[in-house]
C-alpha cells in the first residue's frame, strides 16, 4: 500500500494518481501509523456520572493513540434538559484543554459536522472516507469528532 503525498489517503502502491484528490504519485509506502482508522466510543453507555465518562474519554484517547486511530467519534449524548447535558459540556471542555496541550489535533462538534463548515471541509479532504459517515450534515449535538 501507499499513501497519497498530497491528501494522505491510502492508495494502491502501483497507482500513478490518487483516486481521492487526483494528484500524481511517486509511490510512498503506507505504514500502519499512516492508515486511516476511525473509532466510535460511547461515553454515555451505562448512564455514567460525569467523572466516569471523562475517565472513559481519557482511556479511549490513550488507546486510540496507541492503535493509530486518526478520527474518533465520541457519543456523549445531548442530555434530557434540552440545554445540553453535563457529559457533553465537560467532554468539550476537556477536549479544549487537550487541544491546547497538543494531545489532540482538533475536534468538531456534531452540530458543526457539515460539508459547509470549514474545519469539516478540511477533515473531509484529509479523510474522504468520512463522507460516508451517517452523522454528516445531521446537526447531531450528541456527538463530537476528535481528530488525533
Amino acid at each position: 500500500m501507499a499513501v497519497c503525498q498530497v491528501c494522505g489517503n491510502e492508495i494502491s502502491g502501483s497507482s500513478l494518481s490518487c483516486r481521492f484528490c487526483g494528484s500524481k504519485q511517486g509511490g510512498v509506502h503506507l505504514s500502519k501509523s499512516q492508515r486511516f482508522v476511525h473509532k466510535t466510543v460511547n461515553l454515555e453507555q451505562g448512564r455514567p456520572v460525569v467523572e466516569a465518562a471523562l475517565q472513559k474519554l481519557d482511556e479511549a484517547l490513550e488507546d486510540a493513540v496507541k492503535n493509530g486511530v486518526r478520527v474518533m467519534t465520541l457519543i456523549h449524548g445531548y442530555g434530557s434538559s434540552g440545554k445540553g447535558g453535563l457529559i457533553r459540556l465537560e467532554c468539550r471542555k476537556n477536549l479544549d484543554f487537550l487541544k491546547s496541550r497538543g494531545r489532540i489535533h482538533d475536534y468538531i462538534a456534531g452540530e458543526e459536522f457539515s460539508r459547509r463548515f470549514g474545519p469539516t471541509k478540511f477533515l473531509l479532504q484529509r479523510y474522504p472516507q468520512l463522507v460516508e459517515d451517517k452523522n454528516i450534515n445531521k446537526g447531531n449535538r450528541g456527538i463530537t469528532l476528535v481528530v488525533l
